[in-house]
């Protein structure tokens, strides 16, 4: 069979992005770059001019300059096609290279067969455990407007760390970030922190999770002992034109 790809609009794809959302059911750390104007280009899939999925190259933003592959969604029935379409996709799209969330088992196929020069850019979290820490003296305060966080964590009335919820990804995923002050550290308050925001964002209606960097062994450990567990990573490859 004749497998294709061609430029198309994010709307054209819409229909199999529903599709990869469900399949994937976890939070997508480059979900959102398809709403931001000019940062992503996307390609249906077809073979024998039948729609057999879709693919997506990011091209702007951090991304400018690049032609970055990084989903790549194909239907159950042409599964069998999929190296095919694969090599369609690259070729229409001419990518230099290769983005990709390893829980995402087929692109995760494609860039350890096609891609080199691999690296772990982050390590993403999903919350597994419910942990029950208690702080003396420590009180969960809403941010001051002119901060850059949602809360703060005050101890004594001194803020001990900041931190919040992000929700520029897929929802209902919210991504937990935050910080603890130097003279703060190692001392159970990120964990705290990390414990309250998955509270809340559970209350919100919302399921929690969060990413690192992966050399940052004191944000996995605080994240872990939040109760939150490791199991995707965001890996980057080379691809040659």
């Amino acid at each position: 069979m004749e497998c294709s790809a061609r430029p198309v609009s994010v709307g054209e794809i819409a229909p199999w992005r529903d599709h990869y959302r469900q399949e994937m059911n976890c939070q997508i750390v480059h979900d959102s770059l398809h709403s931001r104007p000019a940062w992503t280009q996307s390609y249906l899939l077809e073979i024998a001019g039948a729609p057999a999925g879709y693919g997506a190259t990011m091209i702007g933003g951090p991304w400018t300059g690049t032609r970055t592959l990084f989903e790549f969604y194909v239907l159950p029935k042409y599964r069998s096609h999929i190296f095919h379409l694969f090599s369609a996709l690259r070729a229409a799209s001419e990518a230099t290279g290769m983005e990709i969330q390893s829980n995402d088992r087929i692109i995760t196929v494609m860039l350890h067969v096609f891609a080199h020069d691999i690296k772990t850019d982050s390590v993403i979290f999903e919350d597994k455990l419910t942990t029950h820490h208690r702080v003396p003296d420590a009180e969960l305060v809403p941010h001051d407007k002119h901060e850059e966080y949602d809360w703060a964590l005050k101890v004594n009335g001194a803020v001990a760390a900041t931190g919040g919820i992000l929700y520029h990804y897929n929802r209902p995923y919210g991504d937990i970030y935050m910080e603890v002050k130097e003279p703060f550290r190692q001392r159970g308050y990120g964990s705290y922190l990390v414990q309250e925001m998955k509270r809340i964002c559970y209350e919100q209606g919302n399921i929690p999770a969060a990413r690192c960097n992966p050399n940052n062994v004191a944000s996995r450990k605080t994240l872990q002992k939040a109760g939150l567990v490791p199991y995707a990573n965001i890996l980057t490859g080379r691809l040659d034109c």
